[in-house]
């Protein structure tokens, strides 16, 4: 069903208070769907449509909602009623809404859960953000060595329905430290009377609570893996990140770096609900510094006033060579920043693909010298098209090394590349798209004479 189709059908709903025959139209929609869906409408509504739908589903469809209304949600009715649906929920679902309270919701609602959940919900919300800890699961099936395969089999059916997934489970020893892991395709294809320390893979790729967020992702990325364990310092089983959760992290920092290559702060949540007063403030401070950098273009300009005035077709390719540089050092920066972001290149590649690019960077100066001279003998003569088809090979040969290092170099010093953006790298290189041309101008016209 489309999303508008589903919005009219329920605002039609909510209008004539007629509900009949509602629930089962919306049995066979994705919780995501509905969550879109429910999206539109204000918390009280919220509430009336999800009172429809059984408390699992109604868990199922309240995560796939934005962690903003979850918490308007949330707050806008008893601790009594909501405290069943949070239990519902999965342990690292529950613990990001819990980081989203404010203290005196999370004083409310902690008396309200059991024990073992309040211990989880509390373990899962104090490590760190950007770490393992912060996006595992504590819903994970874990098995005994000693176990035979027919015993894990149904140790694994009992414990299924309290588990995010069983389709890996992971194997410890006594302490609870990690030994091994297998699949539930493994399991079944096992002989039943197995020991599982027979057939689990030893030594599985695993992580700390305190590596960061992005590796995770990473690992799981590279070895296709549909969960990866978490350990702690001494080795013992804690938690998992499952693929789900490694995508909804590899999405927000390629958002995150998006925004750095437009020099825009990081913006936590939709730009759709952002206030007006927080883009301002995440977009004005880089364009300030921008601006203030590009005040040396104007320097340079000053610097060759004379030429500028003895040979004024100079300025008709001005816009032309500065824009063709930063233009090229755009291109170049963004590969480099990706590169570095995906570990596709380090920083000891730096010399090699230094030569690399004044090889690609020198054929496509030489290619769009090439194009520009013809233009620069029809609008000034020959003197002016060697100046400007010169210049035109400089200026992008500069411009894409400038791209090229800055986001090593920026990561040399500890700071994200990312921040090596667009609008940076252009205003560096038309800088040096001035000076070099007029430059080039002075000294050539002035052999000319």
């Amino acid at each position: 069903m489309e999303l508008l189709v589903l919005i009219h059908l329920l605002r039609a709903a909510l209008e004539s208070g007629d509900y009949a025959g509602l629930t089962d139209k919306l049995a066979d929609i994705h919780p995501a769907d509905l969550a879109a869906a429910l999206a539109e409408f204000s918390p009280a509504h919220q509430w009336q449509l999800l009172n429809l739908c059984s408390l699992a589903r109604q868990a199922e469809i309240f995560v796939y909602l934005p962690l903003e209304q979850q918490v308007e949600l949330a707050h806008s009715v008893s601790r009594a009623r909501f405290t069943p649906l949070i239990r519902q929920m999965s342990s690292d679902e529950r613990a990001d809404l819990f980081n989203k309270f404010s203290d005196e919701q999370k004083q409310a609602l902690l008396p309200a859960l059991a024990q073992a959940e309040r211990d989880d919900i509390l373990s899962l919300s104090s490590y760190s953000e950007g770490t393992a800890g912060a996006i595992m699961s504590s819903d994970y099936a874990m098995l005994s060595p000693h176990l035979t395969v027919s015993e894990a089999i149904d140790v694994l059916r009992h414990e299924a329905p309290d588990k995010e997934t069983i389709y890996l489970s992971y194997v410890v020893d006594e302490k609870r430290k990690l030994i091994g892991a297998l699949s539930l395709r493994e399991l079944i294809l096992a002989p039943t009377s197995a020991l599982i320390d027979e057939v689990m893979k030893h030594d599985p790729i695993q992580v700390r609570v305190d590596s960061l967020q992005e590796e995770v992702a990473t690992l799981i990325a590279r070895y296709d893996l549909l969960a990866i364990p978490v350990v702690n310092q001494q080795g013992q089983l804690v938690g998992i990140v499952t693929h789900d959760d490694a995508m909804d992290v590899a999405a927000a920092e390629a958002t995150e770096d998006f925004h750095k290559t437009a020099t825009i702060g990081k913006l936590e949540g939709s730009v759709k609900e952002a206030k007006i007063s927080l883009l301002y403030r995440k977009r004005v401070v880089w364009l300030v510094v921008l601006v203030f950098g590009n005040i040396f273009s104007g320097a340079g300009l000053a610097l060759f006033e004379q030429v500028i005035s003895q040979h004024i077709a100079l300025l008709f390719f001005l816009p032309l060579l500065i824009a063709s540089s930063g233009n090229a050092g755009a291109q170049s920066g963004t590969l480099m920043v990706r590169a570095l972001a995906t570990g596709d290149v380090k920083l000891r590649d730096w010399g090699k693909m230094l030569g690399k690019e004044v090889l690609i960077a020198g054929l496509l100066g030489l290619t769009m010298a090439i194009a520009v001279s013809g233009l620069g003998f029809w609008r000034g003569g020959a003197d002016i098209s060697v100046v400007v088809a010169s210049t035109m090979l400089l200026v992008v040969l500069i411009g894409s090394l400038i791209g090229l290092s800055l986001p090593f170099l920026l990561s040399r010093f500890g700071m994200d590349p990312a921040t090596a953006s667009g609008p940076l790298i252009t205003s560096i290189a038309d800088v040096a798209g001035v000076v070099i041309y007029f430059s080039i101008a002075s000294w050539y016209l002035e052999l000319a004479l």
